[in-house]
């Protein structure tokens, strides 16, 4: 598939791009490979290939999920101006 001038013109026009006419040509030719590339991909076989969410066969590094900061909520709360059950009240800012 290879778009011609028109078509390039309008797709620049739909997505608010300005070209100069100077600069069709060029465009042109860059959208066209680009499409070239994507039809030569589509033309890949792939059946039997499972997709890949990455492409290395890596694993995150997990740590322990273990708790290693005492609870201060008491000692943070205590210096709030407003709490209420547990939760920091503050002033309303809309209506």
């Amino acid at each position: 598939m290879s778009l011609s001038d028109d078509q390039v013109r309008r797709l620049a026009r739909l997505a608010r791009i300005a070209i100069l006419p100077e600069e069709a040509a060029p465009v042109l030719d860059q959208l066209n490979r680009v499409l070239s590339l994507i039809e030569e991909m589509r033309r890949v076989d792939t059946a039997g290939i499972d997709p890949m969410a990455h492409p290395l066969d890596a694993t995150q590094r997990l740590r322990p999920d273990e708790v290693t900061e005492p609870d201060r909520r008491e000692l943070y709360q205590s210096v709030a101006p407003a709490v209420e059950g547990g939760l920091y009240l503050v002033p309303k800012v809309l209506e």
